[in-house]
């Protein structure tokens, strides 16, 4: 059994900026315990500040990606006041995954259940292995999923969110990259090899932009959309003045390679 010691958590750099940060309980299906949402907002906290950062990638140690909340520790003190701070926890990790100014992929090897899948939803990509399932499955425990149903309803349809809150049904891979739960399902062998591509494709292009666009893609969509081009606008406006930006669009009249 993990002391609170223990890497709960466990990340990696190179030297591109890629960090990963890997839920370690594989023996407990990486169950998000108190202390590993203690160590997890703590590296997000650390990673929010490093502007070498490029995208982070979560992942999960073992068979399974993330079991959602460990309902063993849960159930060992039980009161309102102790739920309330624990999903506040959580919710302040979720939230942190937005703010962050880089990509958050996830890496979904194996079964995300409940706030695993929550955590899913929350990232901005996910890829996930042919062998993935999904589910919000507390109602099967007479707990309806509300806090993952918060990113899960802004990633899949209404009526397709709210039949898995209400069935607890799983869904396989391909039916989660179908619903847009996850962008892309390759077989095991496969899933970091494709993951890498992804990267390239984000590292290629310039961090600021990506800082920028990834503020606007959330803030615009609880605009208006009066209000969300008037967003939008200011953003390009200012993405426009970047020198990343003023250079490549040179580069592009001119029929060059950029210089940056």
């Amino acid at each position: 059994m993990h002391t609170e010691t223990e890497p709960l958590v466990r990340q990696t750099r190179d030297a591109r900026g890629v960090a990963t940060l890997t839920l370690n309980r594989p023996q407990a299906f990486n169950a998000l315990s108190e202390g590993m949402l203690t160590q997890l907002q703590g590296q997000l906290d650390a990673l929010a500040g490093d502007e070498t950062l490029r995208v982070l990638v979560i992942a999960g140690a073992g068979n399974a990606f993330c079991a959602g909340h460990d309902l063993r520790e849960m159930r060992a003190a039980p009161s309102e006041a102790y739920y309330r701070r624990l999903f506040a926890q959580c919710g302040r990790m979720m939230l942190t995954l937005r703010a962050l100014c880089v990509p958050v992929i996830a890496r979904v090897q194996g079964l995300a259940t409940a706030a695993g899948c929550q955590l899913v939803a929350q990232c901005d990509l996910a890829v996930a292995s042919s062998a993935a399932r999904f589910a919000v499955s507390g109602v099967n425990l007479g707990l309806f999923c509300s806090t993952p149903a918060v990113p899960l309803s802004r990633s899949v349809l209404a009526k397709q969110a709210f039949e898995m809150l209400v069935t607890g049904e799983f869904i396989d891979a391909q039916e989660a990259a179908r619903r847009g739960l996850v962008n892309r399902v390759v077989e095991p062998a496969a899933l970091d090899g494709e993951i890498e591509k992804l990267l390239a494709s984000i590292l290629a292009k310039p961090r600021v932009a990506i800082a920028l666009g990834k503020e606007l893609f959330y803030r615009q969509a609880e605009l208006p959309v009066t209000e969300a081009y008037q967003a939008a606008e200011a953003t390009m406006a200012h993405n426009m003045m970047d020198a990343a930006a003023l250079e490549r669009v040179q580069a592009f009249i001119e029929k060059r390679p950029a210089r940056q």
